[in-house]
C-alpha cells in the first residue's frame, strides 16, 4: 500500500517529541512490504538540526511551510492509497485536515493520526466551534499514540468512525544498552523539552528532587531550559540528538519520566522517553498516571514516584545492583512485548481492514 504521511518531522527530532514515534512505526511498515512517504514542513528550525538523512525506508518530501507548498505537497500525494494526517504539523494544519478528511475514496483511506490525543481532546472540549469536530466524520479512522479507552471513547463520542491507539514502543536498533561515559555520568537524568503543561511538574518532580540532593548529579536535557534557573547541581544540556540518547541513558544512575499534565490525567499514554530508556536497560522512575502497569511492572520493571520527595528518597534509597536488576527487568519486557515491529502489524492489520470496507462502501 502507498502511503502519504503529513507529519511534523521524520528527520528531525528537534522541538518534536513524535520522531521516535514516526520511526519506528514507519520504518517497520516499510518492513510489511508498505511504501512510506512523509512530507514535513521546512518550519521552526528543524531542517537545521536532522537528527538523521532520509532512510532507506521511507521517502521524504520536504515541503516549503508556505499554502503554495502545503497545496503542491498534497497534490503530489494524490494517488497514495492512504493519506494520512498526523497532529500538529505546526503549519497549516486546518488545511491539512480539511483536504485528508475529504480526500476519501473507494481506494483510498483517509486517517488521522493524533500524537498528542489528550491535548486535541481537551482544546475541542473547551471549543464547541473547533474545526476538526466538523471533520472527523471524514476520516476513515482516527490512530492516536495513546490514551486508552478513555480517548477512544471520546472520540466516538465526537463522531470518529474508528478509533484505535497505536502505542508508543521500542525500535531495539534504535534504543539499547551502550557502555557508560563517565563524563556523562548521573544519579539522575531527564530529557524533556520545556512544554506549558510539563514545566510545573518537572519543577516538582525534577527540581525538587534535585534541591533536597545537592550532592548528587542531575542532568537535564531537552530546548527551551537555557533561562531556567535551577540548582547548582544540575546541568543543563540543551537539545539532545537521538545519536545521544542511549549514553546519557546508560550513564546515568536512574532516568525520570515525567508525563505533561494532560497526558497524565487521560493516562493510557506512555511517552517515547520510557521505551527508550527501558531498551538501554535503565532504571526508570516515572510519575504516577493510570494504565502505567498495562506497559511495566511498579517496583520490579520500573519505580512510580507521586512527588518531588519520593523521587528524592529513591534516588536516595535504592541501591546501584537494585537499579541494574529493574533496568534489565524493563528491557526484557519492552523487546518481548513492546516493540515497533508489534505496532506495526497491529497498524497493517487495520490498514487492510479499513481498505475492504471502503471497497465495500
Amino acid at each position: 500500500m502507498d502511503i502519504a504521511f503529513f507529519g511534523s518531522s521524520l528527520l528531525s527530532a528537534y522541538w518534536n517529541g513524535a520522531a521516535t514515534y514516526y520511526r519506528g512505526i514507519l520504518k517497520e511498515l516499510a518492513a510489511l512490504g508498505h511504501r512510506v512517504t512523509f512530507y514535513e514542513p521546512d518550519a521552526y528550525g528543524r531542517q537545521q538540526h536532522r537528527d538523521i538523512e532520509a532512510p532507506s525506508w521511507a521517502r521524504v518530501v520536504v515541503y516549503a511551510a508556505t499554502q503554495d507548498g502545503v497545496e503542491r505537497a498534497l497534490e503530489h500525494a494524490r494517488g497514495a492509497d492512504a493519506l494520512v494526517k498526523a497532529s500538529g504539523v505546526g503549519v497549516f494544519d486546518d488545511l491539512l485536515e480539511a483536504a485528508v478528511s475529504a480526500g476519501g475514496r473507494p481506494r483510498r483511506l483517509a486517517i488521522f493520526w493524533d500524537v498528542d490525543a489528550p491535548a486535541t481532546l481537551d482544546g475541542m472540549a473547551a471549543d464547541p466551534a473547533h474545526p476538526l469536530r466538523a471533520r472527523l466524520p471524514g476520516f476513515d479512522m482516527v490512530l492516536t499514540y495513546g490514551g486508552g479507552a478513555p480517548v477512544t471513547e471520546a472520540y466516538r463520542r465526537l463522531g470518529a468512525k474508528v478509533c484505535v491507539p497505536v502505542y508508543n514502543a521500542l525500535d531495539p536498533e534504535t534504543h539499547h544498552p551502550v557502555a557508560p561515559d563517565p563524563a556523562r555520568a548521573s544519579d539522575l537524568c531527564l530529557i524533556a523539552n520545556r512544554l506549558p503543561d510539563r514545566e510545573a511538574r518537572i519543577d516538582e518532580f525534577f527540581l525538587d528532587a534535585a534541591r533536597r540532593l545537592p550532592d548528587q548529579r542531575f542532568l537535564l536535557g531537552g530546548s527551551g531550559w537555557e533561562d531556567k534557573a535551577v540548582p547548582a547541581n544540575v546541568i543543563r544540556l540543551g537539545h539532545v540528538y537521538t545519536a545521544d540518547h542511549n549514553v546519557l541513558n546508560c550513564s546515568a544512575r536512574m532516568v525520570l519520566n515525567v508525563n505533561r499534565e494532560s497526558m497524565a490525567r487521560w493516562g493510557f499514554s506512555p511517552p517515547t522517553r520510557v521505551f527508550e530508556a527501558a531498551g538501554a536497560a535503565a532504571c526508570l522512575i516515572s510519575d504516577s498516571w493510570p494504565g502505567l502497569d498495562l506497559f511495566l511492572e511498579p517496583g520490579r520493571e520500573v519505580l512510580v514516584a507521586t512527588s518531588g520527595d519520593e523521587v528524592a528518597a529513591l534516588l536516595a534509597s535504592v541501591p546501584s545492583d537494585t537499579a541494574r536488576r529493574i533496568g534489565a527487568a524493563a528491557r526484557r519486557r519492552v523487546v518481548a512485548e513492546h516493540s515497533y515491529s508489534r505496532r506495526a502489524a497491529q497498524v497493517d492489520a487495520l490498514l487492510r481492514g479499513g481498505r475492504v470496507e471502503r471497497r465495500a462502501v
